[in-house]
């Protein structure tokens, strides 16, 4: 109910509709990755403190590479073979490939981070919630179509909330920061995709909770 009252008001509002588009892209779930990335690597102060420049970008360059390029280029591939109608993977059944890919290249990213020498174990258990939320996403998908945006939102506060409790930097701004990244991503997702309010709030409550799961298995 909720979400159709948000979406006729945008209709109504062309420079609405493309302002959610514009954060869609913006916050898209593998860049809200990246930007968890980006944090660990070169805003914390803890974790890469000893770490040269060369090899935190080494690091970054890892989950670049494994985590956006690798499943950017299977869609693309996907979409080129016919597997998929759109790249935008509007179905819950083109979502199955994406699901898939996915989260064999979130678990080798997951493997690298947790096994190569030099690396905070902050970075193998971000991966590992990623991995996680994958797997939620995908066993939700054949029952309904949770939001990917939603999920990547809630992953970003859940990775904050965990840094309260295990970073030694002021992480309540970046948490701030965080709740409303999610905010305006839940409702613009609302406005211009056909996600129901079920979807946005369970995507949201899988990314957040994966992690926490992530935490308790590797903390």
């Amino acid at each position: 109910m909720n979400g159709s009252i948000v979406s006729d008001a945008a209709a109504a509002l062309p420079a609405v509709r493309k302002g959610a588009y514009f954060f869609s892209w913006l916050f898209h779930p593998l860049l809200v990755g990246l930007y968890m990335a980006v944090y660990l690597i070169y805003i914390d102060p803890e974790y890469f403190i000893g770490m040269n420049t060369l090899g935190k970008t080494q690091v970054l360059f890892i989950y670049i590479i494994n985590s956006i390029f690798f499943p950017l280029l299977s869609v693309l591939l996907c979409k080129a073979l016919g597997f998929v109608q759109s790249v935008y993977l509007k179905t819950q059944k083109e979502r199955i490939i994406l699901y898939a890919i996915s989260m064999i290249f979130f678990f080798w990213t997951f493997y690298v981070f947790r096994n190569k020498p030099g690396i905070p174990v902050i970075m193998a258990q971000m991966s590992l919630g990623i991995f996680l939320a994958v797997i939620i996403d995908f066993i939700a998908n054949i029952f309904f179509k949770i939001s990917m945006h939603a999920t990547g939102a809630g992953g970003l506060m859940g990775l904050f909330t965990v840094l309260l409790l295990t970073s030694s930097g002021f992480v309540n701004i970046p948490l701030a920061i965080a709740i409303f990244i999610a905010g305006i991503t839940c409702t613009s997702r609302l406005i211009v995709s056909d996600h129901r309010m079920g979807d946005i709030v369970i995507g949201l409550i899988a990314g957040f909770l994966s992690q926490w799961m992530a935490y308790w298995f590797l903390g």
